[in-house]
């Protein structure tokens, strides 16, 4: 792209893991989709204890489900707020097979599937003492990623 053209998004990619600032970087992604006439991607990711759990049968599958569909939901709501379009999908941040499997990979392995053209994601303060599965992935994507990421 030479500085003559004009930067366009089209799809806004927002990863999000059930957090408090997964769902304030989905506010940025729909503003940014807002300003650039762009839908918004919301990928939920899901975190290790959680795969871990349901690759043991430790942990309630429809209770993942029904937690994962309403955090969607309430996002779904600020886009509709915003009359952005949204659609949503869910994957595993981790494996118990695949060593390079992380939340880190799996953001930019869907950015490139749905041609994500912007990526908003959260990037929690790592002084916490538990980190979310997105706080890991941050540095990764800032890193590898072809597209513009603001990590908020």
């Amino acid at each position: 792209m030479d500085a003559s053209e004009p930067f366009t998004v089209d799809t806004v990619l927002a990863p999000v893991d059930g957090s408090d600032e997964s769902a304030t970087a989905v506010e940025y992604a729909v503003a940014v989709a807002d300003r650039y006439d762009a839908s918004v991607h919301a990928l939920f990711v899901l975190g290790r204890g959680v795969v871990r759990g349901l690759d043991a049968g430790t942990v309630d599958e429809t209770a993942v489900a029904e937690n994962t569909q309403e955090f969607l939901d309430d996002i779904g709501d600020i886009a509709a707020d915003a009359d952005v379009a949204l659609t949503t999908s869910v994957d595993e941040g981790f494996s118990q097979t695949r060593k390079t499997r992380h939340p880190g990979n799996v953001v930019l392995d869907t950015a490139d599937d749905i041609d994500a053209d912007f990526i908003v994601l959260p990037r929690e303060p790592v002084t916490e003492t538990e980190a979310e599965v997105l706080e890991k992935a941050a540095e990764y994507v800032l890193s590898y990623a072809s597209q513009p990421v603001l990590s908020i």
